[in-house]
């Protein structure tokens, strides 16, 4: 039986993913959301719009969020930007 993943609190910020959203013009704001980072434990943490509610009557059948949980949107030239630095495995 495996076991469940559950998020590491104690991981650190190691390094983005990516280009920040200043440098894609995603913000005007300087240092604000959204971005993707990569934490000790390996995990991605993900800074963007929660849309949990607007997305909630419309989410595939076999996609739930649960309630610690929470769906968020980040613009498609940030994850693009991510890409090539994201492990094949």
């Amino acid at each position: 039986m495996t076991q469940r993943w559950t998020a590491d609190s104690r991981a650190t910020f190691v390094r983005r993913l990516g280009k920040s959203a200043a440098e894609l013009g995603n913000t005007s704001q300087g240092k604000t959301c959204p971005d993707i980072w990569e934490l000790s434990s390996g995990d991605i943490a993900i800074v963007g719009t929660d849309m949990t509610e607007a997305f909630a009557d419309r989410l595939p059948s076999d996609v739930s969020v649960g309630v610690n949980e929470r769906l968020v949107v980040i613009p498609r030239n940030m994850a693009v930007s991510a890409k090539p630095e994201m492990p094949d495995a």
